[in-house]
């Protein structure tokens, strides 16, 4: 007699789904501070680096492009491209732990039950602190390095919230997918890698490269790299497509998550 071992499982309503994520937003939040204080715990400097980091690239990037490269850049050039890589720092970082957060945590996921989605937004709630903070910087860097304020600045709290809306969708997304495929963890490497380069962090969006230039304007993180260019040196005139363009971005792939773990939430701690 064969046993037949099913891995499908009863879905669970997209209701439940969200009830059972917000009664673990107590777990979620303890659980992130765990994980940003123990990241920087044993670092002479602490978290410190994790501000430092994103400065120095910026700094750096801004000496290349304008004194090596001699590209013209919107503004003063610090604020243009450390207003680019405030949202990219943060992406990058809380995708790249959360897209494993399952599989890392397997220990946990196979002792209790809990929402699995809870693990990618440890990830994506321990980096928000450090995505603030550069947000505080970056209007330190607005008023001491002589552009004009204006009310624009305000479009940083828009910024902030697509952007971290969109962050913990895909590390949602990849993090089940990586559970079904361990390639997962090296094609988001390689992908932020690509994505570096063909998101508007170090060069204005109208001059992305001829060829690219459609891929960069659907890149889902440009809307978020010009709302913050918006609110600091000036963004592309059309910035307003690219921002529905993120947001129809976070929707779909909302969308795609949600439905992932309504499905097979109850199965991934099977497969770890």
């Amino acid at each position: 007699m064969s046993v037949v071992l099913d891995l499908d499982g009863p879905r669970t309503t997209v209701r439940r789904l969200a009830q059972q994520a917000w009664e673990a937003r107590e777990l979620i939040a303890i659980l992130a501070r765990r994980e940003f204080f123990a990241r920087y715990r044993r670092a002479t400097l602490g978290v410190v680096w994790a501000i430092a980091l994103p400065l120095l690239q910026a700094v750096v990037l801004a000496v290349i492009f304008t004194r090596v490269a001699r590209l013209p850049l919107p503004g003063n050039a610090f604020v243009f491209v450390f207003s680019g890589m405030a949202a990219w720092a943060f992406f990058s970082a809380a995708l790249s732990a959360a897209s494993t957060a399952i599989v890392d945590n397997s220990q946990l996921s196979s002792k209790i039950y809990f929402p699995r989605v809870a693990l990618p937004l440890v990830a994506v709630a321990s980096n928000t602190f450090v995505a603030v903070v550069n947000i505080v910087i970056v209007l330190i860097a607005v008023y001491t390095s002589g552009v004009d304020p204006t009310v624009n600045v305000l479009l940083l709290l828009p910024g902030l919230a697509l952007l971290i809306a969109l962050t913990a969708a895909t590390s949602a997304l990849f993090a089940a997918l990586h559970v079904y495929f361990r390639d997962m963890r090296y094609l988001v490497q390689a992908g932020l890698l690509l994505s570096f380069y063909l998101t508007p962090v170090f060069y204005p969006l109208s001059r992305a490269p001829g060829a690219l230039d459609v891929i960069v304007r659907l890149n889902p993180m440009t809307g978020v790299i010009e709302l913050y260019r918006a609110a600091t040196v000036g963004a592309d005139a059309h910035y307003g497509i690219a921002v529905a363009i993120s947001v129809a971005w976070t929707l779909v792939i909302g969308a795609t998550a949600t439905r992932m773990y309504a499905n097979f939430d109850r199965v991934f701690a099977d497969l770890l």
